[in-house]
């Protein structure tokens, strides 16, 4: 599910490292601590001499080192494995993201806007637990180690009750934890993501939500899954209570058993009983790591949908344009078509389904979607920079090229008016940009993509008919000098002067 790189790797050992120091410090701490109260406490009692010759510099400054070690051991472990942890994510992130959008829109998974960002934010940042938690299993391990060790100065009978306390511990803690923790976690993550989903999905329709006064209609439907959710957490939380409530009560059996079966003196007795403790509350961690995994299993779940999907491929160079058919039309590469026909008779759905974007049955023999840019009737922006937005074209392209496709669409003395010029971050529905701006930058981005062939849905709507003949003729001096093709839609008289040809878009898709 998470693929690690050398450097997350690197980080996981170090953070390994630092948690096995301080388990290994935290238990010594705790041991040496009980040896060196229970020794001077009797010492002091058998009179001064005795007192006086009781060494407490050495134990002193053993419990301070191991103090720092636990310190800092505990703090390097919880840097670096959270260091680890978002780095992986950032990249798991990375690729989910690319194999849902190299995907096929017209064979791809049907998610929502919202259900994909869920699954992309909610879902993946569950399986941070994954990374943060993979010293837990190492620095458990040591512990018993540890435990038994120092457990042994007790006398062996000591040691046999703790390693059999250690041994059934992770059994009971993780059957316990399953059954009390599941259940609450799949329906707390069912209910993250449905919240998230239904959120996103209402603030994408606020406008018409304000407009139709439903605010209060929203706030009720949110209110319910939220409601949905509390009661999953709260009971999670009961469940991980019951569960910290036994480890409780295991490492106060576990401590009595080692005292009872203990065959030494007082300070060596105090030293067993709390190493035991020590190792078994370390130990306990994969039992912890139990429920939290139950968490993480619905999100695992979720995800499956997008780990299946097929690892994205580099985007190749669109293939050389080749003459096709479209309709009654042989079309060579640099031809000009418009495709005519009354308000919704399917002209959009020809220009999609030649981008690759819809199934429809048409009378074509279309080349390769790659061989094609669309400039969209609605035009899309992203939440970023006028250059991040030009750049989802093709990456890397320089400004010299970005400011060339605004040159061209008629954008480009607007976008120098902005304070930061093609650093201007488009907020919600391309803002500050109007209408007609963000066609004309939809425009641009389409020609800087560099295809054979432009597929141009109502290029210049929203345009005033000085603005609209520039783009025009701007465009026409473009494509002359690329050679590039066109298959054009538009209601409008002045773009279609830029077609040599009209194709009735009967003649290519009748059933439409």
């Amino acid at each position: 599910m998470i693929a690690l790189q050398p450097p997350e790797r690197r980080l996981l050992r170090l953070a390994i490292l630092s948690a096995i120091v301080a388990t290994v410090a935290s238990i010594l701490l705790l041991a040496l601590s009980g040896w060196f109260l229970t020794g001077a406490a009797i010492a002091g009692a058998a009179g001064p001499i005795v007192a006086q010759g009781f060494n407490y510099l050495i134990p002193s400054a053993a419990i301070r080192l191991f103090a720092i070690l636990r310190t800092a051991g505990r703090y390097f472990e919880r840097l670096l494995s959270h260091q680890a942890a978002l780095q992986a994510m950032a990249g798991t992130r990375a690729d989910l993201f690319d194999r849902l959008a190299a995907q096929d829109s017209r064979t791809g998974p049907d998610l929502s806007g919202g259900d994909a960002s869920a699954r992309l934010i909610g879902d993946v940042e569950a399986l941070e637990d994954l990374v943060i938690r993979q010293p837990t299993a190492p620095a458990c391990w040591t512990a018993a180690v540890i435990g038994v060790a120092l457990a042994f100065t007790a006398g062996w009978r000591s040691a046999g009750v703790l390693v059999v306390t250690l041994a059934l511990l992770p059994l009971l803690m993780a059957a316990l934890a399953a059954r009390l923790t599941r259940r609450p976690a799949e329906a707390l993550a069912a209910a993250n993501g449905d919240l998230r989903t239904r959120y996103i999905a209402c603030a994408e329709a606020h406008a018409e939500i304000a407009a139709w006064g439903l605010a209060d209609r929203v706030s009720a439907d949110l209110s319910q899954i939220a409601a949905r959710r509390d009661a999953a957490a709260a009971a999670l939380h009961r469940g991980e209570g019951a569960v910290a409530a036994l480890l409780s009560g295991i490492t106060g059996i576990a401590v009595a058993g080692v005292v009872a079966a203990a065959q030494a003196s007082a300070p060596w007795v105090a030293l067993a009983a709390l190493a035991a403790a020590a190792a078994v509350e370390a130990s306990a961690g994969l039992a912890r790591d139990s429920a939290r995994r139950a968490r993480v299993a619905a999100s695992v779940e979720r995800l499956k949908l997008l780990t299946d999907l097929p690892a994205a491929a580099p985007t190749p160079p669109p293939p050389p344009a080749t003459p096709w058919q479209l309709g009654p039309e042989t079309l060579n590469p640099g031809a000009r078509v418009a495709i005519t026909g009354r308000s919704g008779s399917g002209k959009t759905l020809v220009l999609e389904a030649l981008a690759g974007l819809r199934a429809v049955a048409m009378q074509a023999t279309p080349a390769d979607p790659a061989l094609f840019a669309l400039s969209p009737q609605a035009a899309t922006t992203i939440a970023g920079s006028i250059a991040d937005n030009l750049r989802l074209a093709r990456p890397g392209l320089d400004e010299a090229a970005l400011w060339a496709a605004l040159d061209t669409a008629c954008l480009a003395t607007r976008v120098r008016t902005l304070p930061d010029g093609l650093n201007t971050w488009l907020g919600e529905g391309g803002a500050p940009l109007s209408g007609g701006e963000r066609k004309r930058l939809s425009l641009a981005r389409a020609l800087l993509a560099g295809r054979p062939w432009l597929l141009l849905d109502e290029p210049t709507e929203g345009l005033d008919a000085a603005t609209e003949a520039e783009v025009v003729a701007r465009l026409a001096a473009w494509m002359a000098r690329t050679d590039t093709g066109l298959v054009l839609v538009s209601h409008r008289v002045a773009p279609l002067a830029l077609a040599a040809r009209r194709i009735a878009v009967e003649a290519i898709a009748p059933q439409v």
